[in-house]
């Protein structure tokens, strides 16, 4: 059960919690395509193909297993193989991937997260936990956060306890004292609860819970994750 008197600050994840990032990332990789394709339209027409993403995706991870963590690295490696295929100019790469990241932080909240983050800040520290690459003050949200660890910059992923440490560590506080918030059951949920964390699972599709551990608390939204924090 979820004891709320323990909760000194929060950790949110970004991604699929406060928005759907599979919409985000199709723009993001159209507007690439875009740009790509007055500049080197070989590779604009590799990346228009689903198929050919994946492959140029699995060998940059085959090439880098050491940064798996950091995506925004593999996205530009991936830029990189796509242009070294198509014989067009590497040097491209990195504009390019700024075109790509700068659309990836184009977010469309969902209609509970602004709320929700406005009444949470008010009561509590929260700090962005992701292993993504999404940056909470160009997206526009960054008043309602205390600060952000990151996958790439911890040099782990979720569910590794060290990104939970680290964590932790930023917002001086013990593990126990932290409430973590996201919708991976396995990233967020029980990475965090192996790291000493109270956890929320926010369960947008009312999915069945898939392990024996359950989470503190399961909620549909985060309107009703303030619901129950808010007694």
């Amino acid at each position: 059960m979820l004891d709320i008197s323990r909760i000194q600050a929060i950790t949110l994840d970004l991604d699929d919690t406060l928005w759907p990032i599979w919409p985000t990332i199709a723009q993001a990789e159209l507007r690439l395509q875009e740009w790509l394709g007055t500049r080197a339209p070989l590779t604009a027409a590799l990346f228009a193909i689903p198929q050919q993403r994946h492959v140029l995706r699995e060998q940059a991870l085959s090439a880098w297993p050491q940064r798996h963590h950091d995506l925004s690295f593999l996205r530009q490696e991936m830029i990189r193989l796509g242009l070294l295929a198509s014989g067009d100019d590497q040097a491209l790469a990195g504009p390019a991937f700024e075109v790509f990241f700068a659309a990836r932080q184009d977010v469309q909240l969902f209609d509970d997260s602004l709320s929700a983050l406005q009444r949470l800040s008010a009561r509590w520290p929260v700090l962005a936990l992701s292993n993504g690459n999404a940056d909470v003050e160009r997206i526009g949200i960054g008043s309602y956060f205390c600060g952000s660890v990151c996958a790439r910059d911890v040099g782990v992923a979720k569910p590794d306890g060290r990104i939970f440490q680290a964590a932790a560590d930023m917002l001086q506080l013990a593990p126990d004292q932290i409430l973590h918030v996201g919708d991976d059951e396995s990233l967020d949920v029980l990475g965090a609860q192996a790291a000493g964390m109270q956890t929320a699972w926010i369960n947008r599709g009312d999915k069945p819970w898939s392990f024996a551990q359950q989470p503190e608390v399961s909620v549909a939204d985060m309107d009703a994750l303030c619901e129950r924090l808010f007694v």
